[in-house]
């Protein structure tokens, strides 16, 4: 079965199943105003059972949230070079390990994965014949950007003879980030087993302008370098990685030893948590609600592996990838996209295992609010639009050529479609349904029932606000440390800030999956990738005055 997404017209049940989550997001709120202004009754009960079934979800999530929270802690304070370095000898380390009494995240299934070695040791390799190769893509980042991501590479316990490094960036981008490449390699080339810089030409056809497209290419390049070294596909673990990305220090040390411990290990991939915390001080109020929130989302994550997805930073073994033909090229959302070509490549025997240790990434910013504002929801947009991954799985699902099992396709289907249907109606219902029936019907006001919906709306979401003082706990948990330049009372607005969370909720979450989704219904589709700005103060006012320079120059030129 070809994994690509099609090119051009589609055919009329791939469109259909293009436009399907559109079509329910519009629905629900049509069906709502249709109910109010006919049957407010009826409405009433629609309703609240939309209502509960949100309310049902976030007692889930926020359970989930303290949990995977304290399991990304304890995994955190693991010694992972240590584990892994037990895997090289795993007799030795088993008869040291095997009477101590050690309350460690996952210490008892360490000594399970040392006995499962022990009895079967063909079926694992030594961490000593393993690689991990970065793949980091890059568009016109300024250095200032990038080389601390690259620094952070060597902040890892990982043996850096083993690390490979491959700075992936466009010819698009012009002569500054070619330049910054060279820069790149030329300074930290001895610090690695090797640093590689690949341009991406632009104008292939048939690519989308996309990061899909770039890592694609550099994958095609360590492939052919791999053959020229002699190692193995299968002894390569490749994670890609954004160029303002920054791994925990035991990430490579804690993949390295996950990808050992299973067998199926070239059938999964590898997710850590992503955590938008670099620079989550300097990012306006309504982006740090947005930051801290899609944060905790990918913790909650963690926590249900039957539902776990690839999302920004990944790891996958090369031999897979290269099966595969790497990521799509055809698709801004590559990485929730190739958790969907990986289970249809496998026939459905295909995985995401947790990593608990965080990748900290950074929160939208770029020079000015306005900006700011404006890049904040193209990013949402742009994660929305996997949306489109709807059509391309029900078109497998119900292909007759299909190779997975059909029911656990067919729910995996049915929870992607919800999870995108769902994400766009439930702030606009939560914070107006009440309120439909009394405005579009007068006779409402007569219905005792309907009169009494906002109250009851009103006491439900006061006890959903238990997942409010959940979450507004766990933000101060993941917080890094308050830079210098601010002051105490920062930490203040950084508690009262969760008040803007119903408007960017609405304003943010809901309006970008309608906008993702109304150009998937309309076949107007995303074939852009557009690179959100990640800035940092220091950064911006750098910039500020360069520009400031630059027109103090002009206009002296001109006088």
């Amino acid at each position: 079965m070809d994994l690509e997404i099609p090119v051009g017209k589609r055919k009329p049940f791939y469109r259909f199943l293009e436009i399907l989550p559109g079509m329910l997001s519009y629905g629900v709120i049509i069906l709502l105003i249709l109910l109010s202004i006919f049957n407010p009754l009826l409405a009433s009960v629609y309703l609240l059972v939309l209502i509960s079934m949100a309310l049902i979800k976030i007692f889930g999530i926020s359970y989930h949230m303290l949990v995977g929270r304290t399991n990304m802690e304890k995994a955190c304070q693991v010694d992972w070079s240590q584990r892994l370095h037990d895997l090289e000898d795993p007799a030795a380390a088993h008869a040291r390990l095997f009477s101590t009494k050690n309350k460690q995240f996952e210490y008892k299934t360490h000594l399970k994965n040392l006995q499962s070695i022990i009895d079967e040791p063909s079926g694992y390799p030594k961490p000593s014949q393993i690689y991990n190769a970065i793949i980091m893509p890059a568009y016109n980042e300024s250095i200032e950007i990038i080389e601390p991501a690259v620094q952070s590479l060597l902040d890892t316990t990982y043996d850096l003879s083993h690390l490979i490094v491959v700075f992936a960036y466009e010819e698009r981008g012009g002569a500054a980030i070619k330049k910054t490449a060279e820069t790149l390699q030329k300074k930290y080339n001895d610090k690695f087993h090797s640093f590689h810089i690949v341009e991406h030409p632009k104008g292939i056809e048939h690519e989308v302008i996309g990061k899909g497209g770039n890592i694609t290419h550099a994958g095609r390049w360590l492939k052919d370098y791999l053959v020229d070294l002699g190692i193995d596909f299968s002894r390569v673990l490749v994670t890609t990685m954004d160029c303002d990305n920054k791994p925990h220090p035991t990430y490579f040390d804690y993949i390295t030893y996950a990808y050992i411990v299973y067998k199926d290990r070239k059938n999964l991939s590898y997710q850590p948590i992503a955590l938008f915390t670099n620079n989550i001080w300097d990012v306006p109020a309504p982006m740090r609600v947005i930051a801290t929130g899609n944060s905790f989302w990918n913790i909650v994550s963690s926590m249900r592996p039957y539902a776990l997805r690839n999302f920004a930073s990944h790891a996958q073994p090369m031999d897979a990838l290269v099966e595969m033909d790497f990521w799509s090229v055809r698709t801004i959302v590559e990485d929730g996209h190739q958790y969907w070509r990986s289970y249809f490549h496998f026939d459905g025997k295909y995985g995401v295992v947790p990593i608990y240790a965080p990748i900290y990434q950074d929160a939208v910013l770029s020079e000015t609010y306005k900006k700011t504002l404006k890049a904040q929801f193209v990013q949402l947009r742009r994660w929305a639009y996997g949306a489109s991954d709807v059509a391309y799985v029900g078109s497998r699902v119900f292909s007759s050529s299909r190779q997975a099992p059909f029911w656990p396709s067919f729910t995996r289907f049915l929870r992607l479609l919800d999870g995108h249907v769902t994400l766009a109606y439930v702030a606009l219902v939560t914070a107006f349904g009440a309120w439909l029936p009394l405005l579009l019907n007068p006779e409402a006001v007569r219905n005792i029932d309907a009169h009494q919906l906002p109250g009851t709306i009103s006491l439900l979401q006061t006890i959903a606000m238990i997942g409010m003082v959940i979450a507004i706990f766990s933000s101060f948990k993941i917080l890094p440390p308050r830079p210098a330049r601010y002051k105490k009372r920062r930490t203040f607005l950084m508690l009262i800030q969760w008040i803007l969370m119903p408007v960017t909720s609405i304003l943010y979450s809901s309006m970008a999956a309608y906008a993702a989704q109304t150009k998937l219904m309309t076949g107007r589709y995303l074939d852009k990738f557009d690179v959100t700005e990640k800035l940092t103060v220091d950064i911006n006012d750098r910039l500020k005055a360069e520009r400031n320079r630059s027109k103090g120059d002009q206009d002296g030129a001109s006088k």
